[in-house]
């Protein structure tokens, strides 16, 4: 099944100063989706925001709001998430003992449900939730933090999960180090959805937005 491309930035980028405009801007210049990382200093050794700051900035978008919950653990604030205005939440298979227990209160909520990959989780862990997802986030970097580089090893990993996923209606998103020099390879493997920080926020405008998202996407359709 062929699934549309989608550009989703992370918001982790952008200037924290005026989150709001930023998102704002990045929507009108064609995101697709928002992607809000969401870190505990626990399960990634960095903070940075919760659902308060979701709920704030849900009415400076209509973009899907894909949630990439980096916490541990996560089913206590799943609703809270739900509740800020999250369309989509995806937890790390790691982030508590009962995965589909997880993924069963996420869909009971309403929202899209996603796995979430660690470059050193094996696909198997998703062999038994199949028929329970909407998404597939394959990391690309070791999550924690904006600004790595694409981990070259996890083009194999993610033309692997597109052929786990065979029919299935299931996006496949990949999240680290992607470019417009990396998006290509990505996107060839078979990944559908692909987010962008500091490759989108730079230049502080609609304008450079759009002409990087555009570079993003233009990539990714000719691979």
């Amino acid at each position: 099944m062929t699934l549309p491309i989608r550009i989703a930035p992370s918001i982790l980028a952008a200037d924290f100063a005026k989150l709001g405009q930023e998102v704002h801007e990045v929507t009108q210049a064609g995101a697709d989706w928002i992607h809000l990382d969401v870190m505990d200093g626990h399960f990634v050794p960095n903070i940075s925001y919760g659902p308060d700051v979701i709920k704030a900035l849900r009415r400076h978008s209509t973009a899907f709001f894909d949630c990439h919950l980096m916490i541990t653990p996560a089913d206590p604030y799943l609703e809270a998430f739900a509740k800020a205005g999250c369309d989509g939440i995806t937890v790390h298979a790691e982030s508590g003992p009962h995965l589909h227990r997880s993924l069963q209160t996420i869909r009971a909520l309403g929202k899209k449900v996603g796995v979430t990959l660690n470059p050193a989780t094996p696909l198997s862990v998703l062999e038994n939730v199949l028929e329970d997802i909407d998404l597939i986030l394959i990391m690309s970097v070791n999550p924690g933090f904006g600004g790595q580089k694409f981990i070259p090893a996890m083009v194999e990993k993610i033309r692997a999960a597109k052929a786990l996923i065979a029919s299935r209606p299931i996006e496949l998103e990949v999240d680290g180090g992607i470019t417009p020099e990396t998006i290509g390879a990505v996107a060839a493997a078979g990944a559908n959805v692909f987010v962008a920080g500091s490759a989108v926020f730079q230049g502080g405008s609609v304008e450079a937005y759009r002409e990087r998202i555009s570079a993003l996407r233009t990539v990714a359709a000719a691979a």
